[in-house]
Parts: C-alpha cells; structure tokens; sequence
C-alpha cells in the first residue's frame, strides 16, 4: 500500500479551498459535501468544488468535482492525482472515482458522521438496502484504490495536537454550515435532502 498523504495538507485544502466553496453552496441550497484533486508530484491543487444538487441531483460534491475536471482543457493522467473528499463518498460518487480511474481517495468525516452529525443517512440506507453493506463494509483497499481516512492519518501521524486542533475548527464550519442547510433544506427540489 503506498504512504499516505500528509494529514496537514489535506485539512489546509478542506478549510482553505472547499470549505469556501461550500459555504457559498450551502448559501444556496446545496448539502454540505465537497472535493478537491491535487498532485501526487507536489500536492499543489488542481481544482476545488462543492455540492450542486440544486443544478442537478447526481452532482454530489465529488461528481460535480470530476465533471469539473474532465472540462479542464489539459489535465492530468488521474494515477498521478490525489482525490480528497470532505465526506466518505456515497457508493455513486465512490463508483465515480473509480471509473474515472483515481488510485485513492481521502475523506475527513465519515459515513456515520454524515448520518448522525449532519442528518444526511442516504449513504448508509444505500449501502444496507442496495448492496447489504454495514457501515465501513465495503473493501477499502481493494484492486482500485485505497482510501484513507484523515482522521485516522492525524491520529497517528505528526504534529497530532496541531492537526486535531485544525480538524476541531473545521469540524465546527461543517456544523455551522449543516445547520444552515437543515434550516433551508424543505425550500429545495434535492430528491433525497
């Protein structure tokens, strides 16, 4: 398995470029769920996005980040990128990836944060009643990619204190930006909200 990404740029990317992003999105309308593509070579940031389900319901936050990409005139072979979500994707946007042939991704909150934090379940309903998934149950290393958990590289890398610091800002932006979303959510057409 390869080495990970250090957490510190991750979290940077998250509350520097999407989290902006979403902000605006959530002004509109949109769920809270974002995504970045950076260079494997020097982690320098190729795009940022957010959710725009408003536009239309399968632009999640990393699918609307791919269409965006693929619209890039020139861009890079994706097995030289890195995929950062600030969600655990959703079997779509999970599948998504992997068409698009990325061989990772990274994600901040999980799918139970989405459940139970942001009172978004989708992903797990999907993943129990579609294809009989508990939480966590799909293979996260597998013939694809590997995917890695952020929290869990802050845990257990350097500069823990800082890191965990950082993810306790963002994770209170998110909160901020749910409640927001929550308050709005009715006055929307998003079929699943």
């Amino acid at each position: 398995m390869p080495q990970p990404i250090p957490a510190s740029r991750l979290l940077d990317v998250i509350e520097q470029d999407i989290l902006p992003l979403t902000e605006k999105g959530v002004a509109t309308g949109n769920k809270v769920f974002g995504a970045a593509i950076l260079r494997k070579s020097d982690l320098s940031l190729v795009l940022a996005e957010t959710n725009n389900e408003l536009e239309n319901p399968l632009w999640h936050g990393e699918v609307h980040t791919l269409k965006r990409f693929y619209e890039l005139g020139e861009r890079p072979d994706t097995r030289d990128l890195v995929f950062l979500s600030t969600h655990e994707p959703c079997p779509m946007c999970m599948a998504a990836i992997t068409w698009a042939g990325f061989d990772n991704f990274y994600y901040f909150f999980s799918y139970e944060d989405s459940r139970d934090s942001f009172a978004i379940p989708h992903d797990l309903k999907i993943l129990k009643e579609v294809f009989g998934l508990e939480p966590g149950g799909y293979h996260k290393n597998n013939a694809f990619w590997n995917s890695f958990s952020i929290r869990d590289l802050v845990v257990a890398g350097p500069r823990r204190a800082e890191l965990e610091a950082q993810s306790i800002r963002i994770r209170g932006e998110y909160d901020r930006l749910s409640t927001i979303y929550q308050a709005s959510k009715a006055d929307n057409a998003i079929p699943l909200n």
